[in-house]
């Protein structure tokens, strides 16, 4: 699993820390740091929560890479 650049530009295009997301959602700013570093595999309920605060699709954050890495 690597680094999630989308999140990470996402939350930024919005001027969101991850502090905000992370208090959004009900989770620590740590959580999201380590969903962002790639180091957190996160639930698909976790995933849905993130999509919603940044008004995104699953596909658009958390799935494109991996489909693109299997090729």
């Amino acid at each position: 699993m690597g680094k999630n650049l989308r999140l990470k530009s996402a939350r930024a295009a919005l001027d969101m820390s991850q502090k905000d997301i992370a208090e959004a959602i009900g989770v620590t700013r740590q959580t999201i740091n380590a969903i962002e570093n790639g180091d957190y595999n996160p639930t698909i309920k976790l995933c849905i929560s993130i999509c919603r605060v940044l008004g995104k699709t699953l596909d658009e954050i958390f799935w494109e890479d991996d489909l693109n890495n299997e090729k």
